[in-house]
């Protein structure tokens, strides 16, 4: 079985979608199934199992930047790709957002799936679901990674929309070296952007023991402001984009691996990445989240927007060490309930189903 996964986002720009697809490629691979990765690459292919498709276009979307490629010179790459692999069926990741999954939902005549990720309301979604609500018979099944991304995919298209919840590579966690630190130590890994809270987590830590540390991944439109706003605080240290490895390593290193988000997200992958890390979440109670993490089972959830009540919540975990343990414990068994590899065996009963039918 041939397979395509499209993702319309750069796959050299950290990101969720992004993140998903690269993983399920890497366990369909591993499986025996020969699967290439279509998307935009604003540099060299990220794995040997992708086809860049062109650099992509940051365009605002759902409150953050969204590394598309919307442009002609894409869409030919795209049809040009799919001519030359000729692949039994596609698999195509936010249908709906501009460039290589709504060229491939235009002009390609394999079989389809489709994944929905977005939650909280989206510009594509307004603008092309007319003409790709007419399209949506293209896929032969449609899916979502959660309620909320269902709901805002269904209002859009209509249908049906079964919720496949997005995978966790456990081993890749589980197999990461620790980074070292030198006393009790907080992870953050996301896009600059007020959505995702970052303000928050650094206004927490004026509410912190003086030898807590921070580190910062990513980078984007307040990153600068906030900056200032930390500027002078020695406990702050400011990765900007790190790669993969080195953020599992992070996080496996941490003490405490934070997510902060005010609103828009519709699965929080990063929590189970630090669960299947071994490292103790503190996320804030937002749909997205509390739908992954048992509030006190397998992570501390805290009403968002607040600095002083996020402090007392990493405070609470710093300082407890069976409290720690225990939310590691369990965090372990939730990840495995979310492993890539079962949502990679999941799809490939899908695409057999679809081809048979077909």
């Amino acid at each position: 079985m041939r397979i395509g996964i499209i993702c319309p986002y750069s796959l050299t720009i950290p990101g969720g979608v992004q993140g998903q697809v690269l993983g399920l490629a890497r366990k369909l691979r591993e499986a025996g199934h020969a699967t290439r990765v279509l998307g935009p690459c604003d540099g060299p292919p990220p794995d040997s199992g992708v086809t860049p498709l062109g650099n992509s276009l940051p365009t605002a979307a759902n409150g953050s930047m969204a590394p598309i490629a919307p442009d002609v010179p894409c869409a030919l790459r795209t049809i040009r790709a799919l001519r030359d692999e000729a692949f039994d069926i596609l698999h195509l990741h936010e249908p709906l957002a501009p460039g290589p999954t709504v060229t491939a939902l235009f002009m390609d005549q394999t079989p389809m799936v489709g994944t929905f990720h977005a939650a909280g309301g989206s510009l594509a979604y307004d603008l092309l679901n007319g003409p790709v609500r007419r399209l949506r018979r293209r896929m032969a099944q449609t899916f979502a990674v959660s309620a909320d991304a269902a709901e805002m995919a269904g209002d859009a298209l209509g249908g049906h929309f079964e919720v496949l919840f997005n995978g966790v590579e456990v081993d890749r966690c589980a197999d990461a070296e620790p980074w070292p630190t030198d006393g009790p130590t907080i992870f953050f890994v996301g896009r600059h952007e007020p959505r995702k809270g970052l303000g928050v987590l650094v206004e927490a830590m004026n509410h912190l023991p003086a030898d807590v540390r921070l580190w910062i991944a990513g980078d984007g439109p307040e990153t600068d402001r906030l900056r200032a706003v930390g500027a002078g605080d020695p406990r702050i240290e400011w990765l900007g984009r790190i790669g993969e490895d080195e953020k599992l390593s992070r996080i496996r290193g941490a003490d405490v691996c934070c997510a902060p988000s005010l609103r828009g997200e519709s699965f929080g992958m990063v929590l189970l990445e630090g669960m299947a890390c071994s490292t103790p979440v503190v996320a804030s109670d937002i749909p997205g989240y509390s739908k992954v993490a048992r509030a006190g089972e397998n992570a501390v959830l805290v009403p968002p927007g607040d600095g002083a009540v996020l402090a007392i919540g990493i405070e609470k975990v710093l300082c407890n060490p069976d409290l720690a343990d225990r939310l590691v414990a369990n965090g372990l068994e939730r990840a495995d309930e979310f492993s890539m590899r079962r949502l990679a065996d999941r799809y490939r009963d899908i695409y057999r189903d679809v081809l048979e039918a077909s």
